[in-house]
């Protein structure tokens, strides 16, 4: 990126809509931050959740995913049980350029509290909300704030578009909104 890496990302937002809605100063008072950092964005969670439950002692099959293995919680906080995981979105929508690939990493803020955030990248014209998994590796429930922080997202640059993008592949995941469960 020819220009500071947080200006190119406001440009790209404001200009572009790459990403919506769109925060210009990373917030941090009282919250786990978001917004514009000095090398990427921090992503917000939606209050949307889908947490895993072990009810009805079925099998994880990603091509075969019985959507009854979650409940679903509307919540500013989200209590995710003991060795297991939630499925949520992100605030943002993201629109990313035929010219760049994204990497997401989990907040350290989480991280040191055993909580692993895990995200694929965003491909090349791919666009929409971001389902994030969150996992809670502890013997104890763990709390996620809604409307904060989560994620970051690094945003990396070819020296020219791809030949085939997420949108030339038709991606099963495109234009996603809400939390979206595997598809095949």
């Amino acid at each position: 990126m020819g220009i500071k890496a947080d200006r190119w990302i406001k440009r790209m937002a404001l200009e572009h809509g790459m990403i919506e809605p769109f925060v210009e100063r990373q917030a941090r008072e009282g919250v786990v931050s978001y917004g514009v950092s000095s090398y990427g964005y921090d992503i917000r969670v939606a209050d949307e959740y889908k947490v895993f439950t072990n009810l009805y002692s079925t099998v994880v099959d990603p091509k075969n995913f019985d959507p009854k293995s979650f409940v679903d919680i509307k919540a500013d906080v989200c209590i995710i049980p003991p060795n297991s995981f939630a499925l949520a979105r992100t605030i943002e929508y993201f629109r990313i350029p035929r010219d760049i690939l994204t990497v997401c990493l989990g907040k350290s803020t989480y991280a040191r509290c055993g909580i692993i955030v895990n995200v694929t990248p965003f491909e090349p014209e791919w666009e929409g909300h971001v389902t994030i998994e969150i996992s809670n590796t502890t013997p104890l429930p763990a709390k996620i704030y809604s409307n904060e922080g989560i994620a970051q997202v690094l945003f990396f640059q070819g020296d020219e578009p791809c030949d085939v993008s997420y949108k030339d592949k038709k991606g099963k995941y495109q234009a996603q909104r809400g939390v979206t469960l595997p598809r095949i």
